[in-house]
């Protein structure tokens, strides 16, 4: 059955509310492990049927922001969603309290118990009219942005189009589409700020509610941290502005004498050679069909995998109007398969996202074939980015197939954009705990620490010139600020993963994707530091796993620059 022949069938909130407490009630009065067992087989065909419901509106809805059905089917689920995970709480505690729960963990594992716990911290009915204002904050962020069209050079784009002329060789055209960029958020800036400002004080009340400090606390607890504290994140912070940053910084230093300029400025960041970046060499359809070719190619297992994507044509992929911004991979378990979804717009990061996104639905597929309960299939996030940063590496073999001539230059300059990432993404990270512990901040005092932490995290960058940037609200343009706070440390730590096995593939290709092929079907059986170790890698918070890769990197790019 094709993707279009899905069918969608709306949650009935109190048909589920029913099943939800009916088999809580089981849990409560059974008198055995088998039926408390049993009893969690029946629940997880509910949580399939609610997953299912909700991937496919939001994936029909971001495909087209402008379906005013599946707009208003999202809006649904968004209210709701804080109803439905009040009743899965009360089976959360029942299975939490129960006397067989030695049983039950052997049978489904530890790291199950210790989600529950923290999904017992993060929610409590005092918030549930909170979740669903967050919810439609987030998107009236999401369609705002979807809704762009920027007049450029005579012609309109939205914002994942206007990408190809951000990597322009004429650095007048490069300066004027980061201009018409920013100037989307500048004409839009109060309400991006209205919309901000209403987030943090909301999930601040959210986290008081709960009883804790702030929402730096509950934002752990929302992200499943369960091996690890904040600290841990802090010092890891600081191992890369210690020994990654200063890599970075002279990979960027001889970015600038490549393409001839004395310092770069912000509309230079992405463009790495003088003849223009590498692009993909062919039609959208060309490009499709080499990564049909490349997973056909890399293993028996990608084989069947990429098979099913197309037959069951599981992608959407090429920007257009009314479409959300950015890419994702998501499951739906109902139909036992994922969906990619991105914007293809003429750039390199064409390959990279179909790479990064197919990490993630390979991770999907394999674990769906190994692991019975969908809460044990899906891993922390940390790992599952590690799922899909790490495929961008085991791809190195078929870059050609996509880049041809260019192959050299996507190599190197996939390389410096992975470890130019890590700084970013602790910028953004340690820009949320400010605005968190502050949430007093005006729009203009969050502007200020953005550009206090853009010293700390990416001292290289110019950004005068372009006011979006240089006031300050570069972090307007990031997603996941809005929608999924804390989100990106997650592929911080995941990137430090993936580096690692990239090691491994330059050593030995086929031994590094054994351990990747067992690290993926592990799903989420395990917490994100136990699947690292059961790799047999190395903890990316522990002291010196920075240090050794951004050593070993930094000697490979003296190396094979062209």
């Amino acid at each position: 059955m094709k993707f279009s022949e899905f069918t969608y069938k709306r949650i009935d909130l109190e048909e589920a509310k029913k099943k939800i407490r009916e088999i809580t009630e089981t849990v409560k009065n059974a008198s055995s492990a088998e039926e408390q067992i049993e009893a969690v087989y029946r629940m997880n065909e509910v949580e399939k049927e609610l997953s299912t419901a909700s991937s496919l509106v939001y994936i029909r809805y971001t495909v087209n922001t402008k379906d005013e059905f599946y707009a208003k089917e999202r809006e649904y689920n968004n209210r709701i969603s804080p109803i439905l995970e009040e009743e899965m709480q009360k089976y959360n505690e029942a299975l939490l309290q129960s006397p067989f729960r030695t049983e039950l963990e052997e049978k489904f594992g530890k790291v199950l118990f210790l989600n529950l716990e923290l999904a017992m911290k993060g929610f409590s009915p005092e918030i549930t009219e909170l979740l669903q204002e967050e919810s439609a904050l987030q998107t009236q962020y999401q369609s705002l942005l979807a809704g762009a069209q920027i007049e450029f050079q005579g012609e309109l784009y939205n914002l994942s189009q206007l990408g190809l002329l951000m990597q322009s060789q004429d650095r007048e055209i490069r300066r004027a589409a980061y201009e018409a960029y920013g100037k989307f958020f500048d004409d839009n800036q109060e309400e991006l700020d209205e919309i901000f400002d209403k987030l943090v004080k909301n999930r601040t009340e959210q986290a008081h509610r709960l009883g804790m400090k702030n929402f730096v606390e509950l934002g752990y607890v929302r992200r499943q941290r369960n091996c690890y504290a904040p600290e841990a994140i802090s010092d890891f912070r600081d191992q890369v502005v210690r020994d990654l940053v200063p890599v970075v910084c002279e990979n960027k230093k001889t970015q600038a004498e490549c393409i001839g300029v004395d310092n770069l400025k912000i509309y230079d960041d992405s463009f790495r050679f003088l003849d223009g970046n590498p692009v993909p060499q062919g039609t959208y359809e060309e490009i499709m069909e080499a990564g049909r070719r490349m997973y056909t190619e890399m293993s028996p297992e990608t084989a069947d995998f990429i098979n099913m994507m197309f037959e069951r044509e599981l992608f959407d992929v090429v920007a257009k109007p009314g479409k959300a911004t950015g890419g994702y991979c998501c499951d739906i378990p109902g139909y036992g398969c994922p969906f990619i979804f991105s914007n293809f717009n003429g750039t390199a990061g064409d390959v990279d996202v179909l790479t990064h996104e197919a990490g993630h639905a390979f991770a999907d597929y394999m674990a769906e074939k190994h692991i019975d309960l969908v809460s044990n299939r899906l891993p922390s996030m940390e790992a599952a980015e590690t799922h899909s940063m790490s495929m961008e590496f085991f791809a190195t073999p078929w870059y050609e197939l996509f880049f041809k001539h260019q192959t050299r230059k996507y190599e190197v300059s996939h390389l410096e954009g992975t470890l130019n990432f890590i700084p970013y993404g602790c910028l953004v990270d340690h820009f949320q705990q400010v605005v968190y512990e502050h949430p007093e901040m005006t729009p203009q005092e969050r502007n200020e620490a953005w550009l206090n932490l853009e010293k700390r995290y990416r001292p290289y960058l110019d950004l005068e010139g372009i006011p979006f940037y240089e006031r300050g609200a570069g972090w307007q343009r990031q997603n996941h600020i809005y929608a999924t706070p804390f989100y990106y440390i997650d592929y911080c730590l995941a990137q430090t993963v993936a580096l690692q096995f990239w090691l491994e593939i330059e050593k030995d290709w086929d031994k590094a994707w054994e351990k990747y092929r067992e690290f993926v079907k592990r799903g989420g059986t395990d917490t994100f530091l136990g699947l690292v170790e059961g790799a047999g890698l190395t903890s990316p918070i522990e002291d010196g796993c920075i240090r050794e890769i951004a050593g070993y990197a930094s000697e490979w790019l003296k190396n094979h620059r062209i």
